[in-house]
């Protein structure tokens, strides 16, 4: 018998780190080749993590959270006919390692391996403990809950503690009394006073103390830094607009109800997404990745644009690739596909990166108005707001319409107010009158 270690592997091109977001074993358990072990994330793309060889787990290096380097050691399994790293060399490996303190975490020699309070715990339970003569518990004194008195029914208490409730402002019928015949006592005026004077509360209601701790790792702590990196860095301008989708509507459906079986079914974003496409004709530089360390703008042709889903772990972005090559149907088939596959899991670090401008929409949750965060180091993101049906003047008579705001936002170091209100009057126009996003220009 020996023992196999494993490694956390290259998990795409560099990449220097991985986090551990996933155990799929514990120590103990017996794995065959090619069951998975765990899943470490990077640039919000999970990879999982398969066992080469069948084995039996001894020893796991990282806790969930975690962020190993490439090439640490991750997994120790006791294997047959191995001898990757001999018993010898793991016991002198043992007494080589210095003491370990509860409450603290020491890396190994190449620095990525924690140790955990676990196995602190698990050493500590090696020592026999020591009899402790436990102090002799002190008297509590038990009072009864506080009650209130009937209109007239005179409490019963001496002149002193008449005259200590009168200064404090406490009416003694509020106070329970625990000596003869109910008499109200020194001491349990001071129970009243230490619990707050508080009237008995209705059956059922009660303080809620608890603190649950939970800590940020994988998809929630990357978004985390993201939003932190764009909110600290780019001076958002943030432009409001109502678009009337009257028109709009009607077309969709009607598309919808005469599509052919193998064509998706269109929502408002393809349409959005094709008008982006025209809006960024006339306007490039809002297309466009900001190197703000190396004060260069990279101005791109190909339209790429990021479409913010909810997933169960959190927010991602999977990216619709040149989507000025697209007509509506087929904007509308990637845009399912690489939904599904972000909710799914199944989406991989290409579908995932390489956005030039990105749109938001809560859908039906969208509120009136949004403060989109960009999607760092972009420059722009349209935000899709909800749609209701609300009166319009159309200069005679008010008329129910379709109305929807757009809430976008823009890099005020790049886009100037002026600019960002000519783009969004531009994807404004054509939206009201869909049919000029078929219209070649």
């Amino acid at each position: 018998m020996g023992e196999h270690l494993i490694k956390m592997p290259d998990v795409g091109e560099g990449i220097a780190e991985a986090e551990l977001v996933e155990w799929h074993v514990k120590v103990g358990d017996l794995v065959r080749e090619d069951s998975v072990l765990a899943a470490v994330m990077t640039d919000k793309a999970t990879v999982e993590i398969p066992s080469p060889v069948d084995g039996e787990i001894l020893w796991l290096g990282a806790e969930i959270g975690d962020v190993v380097a490439i090439g640490s050691p991750l997994i120790r399994l006791k294997v047959e006919g191995e001898d990757s790293v001999s018993s010898e060399g793991r016991q002198n490996e043992k007494a080589a390692e210095p003491p370990i303190r509860t409450g603290e975490i020491e890396a190994q020699a190449d620095g990525a391996v924690k140790v955990s309070d676990a196995i602190v715990e698990r050493q500590a339970k090696s020592t026999p403990p020591q009899p402790v003569e436990k102090p002799p518990a002190p008297a509590v004194r038990m009072h009864r809950a506080p009650v209130t008195r009937a209109e007239g029914d005179k409490p019963v208490a001496s002149p002193a503690v008449r005259l200590r409730a009168r200064e404090a402002g406490v009416d003694l019928r509020q106070v329970p009394g625990s000596g003869p015949a109910g008499r109200i006592t020194h001491e349990d005026l001071d129970a009243f006073f230490t619990h707050g004077r508080q009237v008995a509360k209705a059956p059922g209601l009660s303080q809620n103390t608890s603190v649950e701790h939970v800590k940020v790792i994988g998809l929630r702590r990357k978004i985390a830094e993201k939003m932190a990196i764009a909110k600290s860095r780019i001076p958002h301008i943030t432009y409001v607009e109502e678009v009337d989708v009257t028109a709009l509507e009607d077309l969709r459906s009607s598309l919808n109800a005469n599509k052919r079986s193998d064509r998706p079914k269109l929502t408002l974003l393809p349409f959005l997404m094709r008008a982006m496409v025209r809006a960024i004709a006339e306007q490039p530089h809002l297309n466009a990745i900001y190197d703000d360390d190396a004060g260069v703008v990279h101005q791109h042709g190909g339209v790429h644009i990021g479409i913010a889903t909810q997933t169960g772990s959190g927010l991602m972005v999977p990216v619709v690739k040149h989507a000025e090559a697209r007509d509506l149907w087929e904007c509308a088939a990637e845009l399912n596909r690489l939904a599904e596959a972000a909710k799914s899991g199944l989406a991989n670090r290409e579908e995932l990166s390489g956005s030039t401008i990105t749109i938001t929409s809560l859908g039906a949750m969208g509120g009136i108005v949004t403060t989109p965060v960009i999607n760092y180091p972009e420059v722009a993101i349209i935000g899709v707001n909800k749609m209701v049906v609300r009166p319009v003047w159309d200069g005679s008579t008010f008329i129910p319409r379709k109305m929807m705001n757009l809430s976008s936002s823009f890099d005020h170091r790049i886009i100037d107010g002026w600019d960002a209100a000519v783009f969004v009057q531009r994807i404004k126009a054509l939206l009201e009158t869909p049919a000029m996003i078929f219209v070649e220009a």
